[in-house]
């Protein structure tokens, strides 16, 4: 049964797939289409990822939304734009703040419960990919390796994630040779 389970790579949206608005040495989400840039590399890196036998999922805070900061028609097409660009298998979002509780919002860990629910996820043999401490505790809540990439903001820091990077490009050889281990010991 185990076998059936998929090995996942989440990814965070903004600073991980696309292009963070930054201010005062803080990121920010980006308020248009036109300011929702995907990183370099990117589609390279989601495709690498695929081909090793990864399910890649985003799961992303999007409180803008729920502060009617933000209409939540953008945020989807943004993510219409990532679907269509980066062949991504499903983008699960939070669209509370903070102050609604809800069990979705990183760094709980509900998007990533759900996901595994809808897809069969093996948290095992699964990444989370973020450039804030909320990706690292959510994936490090489930099980989840995780991969922290450090811009150096001013904010707080994560608490131990697996591995630290400067980019999804950096990132994503820790995740194939973990999947390469995992073949050779009959997991696929």
């Amino acid at each position: 049964m185990e076998s059936a389970m998929k090995p996942t790579v989440f990814l965070d949206r903004d600073g991980v797939l696309s292009e963070n608005i930054v201010r005062n040495n803080r990121p920010f989400a980006p308020q248009s289409l036109d300011d929702f840039v995907i990183s370099a590399g990117a589609a390279d890196a989601v495709a690498a990822i695929r081909a090793a036998g990864y399910l890649s999922i985003v799961v992303t805070n999007q409180p803008d939304v729920g502060a009617r900061k933000q209409r939540r028609e953008i945020v989807e097409q943004m993510h219409e734009k990532l679907r269509a660009e980066l062949k991504i298998d499903d983008i699960m979002v939070c669209y509370h703040t903070d102050a609604d509780g809800c069990s979705c919002r990183k760094p709980k860990p509900g998007m990533l419960i759900a996901a595994a629910k809808k897809h069969g996820i093996d948290f095992s043999r699964s990444w989370m990919i973020g450039d804030r401490w909320r990706d690292v505790a959510a994936g490090q809540a489930t099980g989840c390796r995780t991969i922290f990439i450090d811009y150096c903001f001013a904010e707080q820091r994560p608490q131990n994630p697996d591995i630290v990077v400067q980019s999804l490009n950096e990132a994503v050889p820790y995740v194939l040779r973990a999947e390469m281990n995992n073949t050779e010991k009959g997991y696929d």
